[in-house]
């Protein structure tokens, strides 16, 4: 049960790293977005996420926790919505839906 939290808490870093990565993109110019804050943010959450990656495989198989990794897919959806005010598509909730099918099936 631990290592689903685990799994869950990686996943979701890895999320909120991609929005910081977003708003750093919003800068004028690549120099500027090298002084964003943002930026250093989202690397630093990466780093994180995939050093709680590297801990979590010490314990589960790899072919199980890359198609968990999946989750990202959700976290990300929700996080565009409720940060970004992009809209969620009935095709977007298709595509996020394959995608978790698939791995609940690789990963069982």
């Amino acid at each position: 049960m631990i290592y689903a939290g685990m799994i869950l808490c990686m996943t979701l870093m890895g999320s909120v790293a991609s929005i910081f990565f977003k708003k750093a993109s919003e800068s004028d110019g690549f120099l500027k977005m090298l002084w964003n804050i943002n930026l250093y943010i989202g690397g630093m959450l990466y780093v994180a996420a995939a050093a709680l990656n590297i801990v979590i495989l010490r314990y589960l198989d790899y072919s199980v926790v890359l198609p968990v990794s999946s989750v990202t897919y959700i976290w990300t959806m929700l996080l565009s919505y409720v940060i970004l005010q992009e809209k969620i598509t009935k095709k977007k909730v298709l595509g996020v839906i394959c995608i978790v099918i698939g791995a609940v099936c690789v990963a069982v």
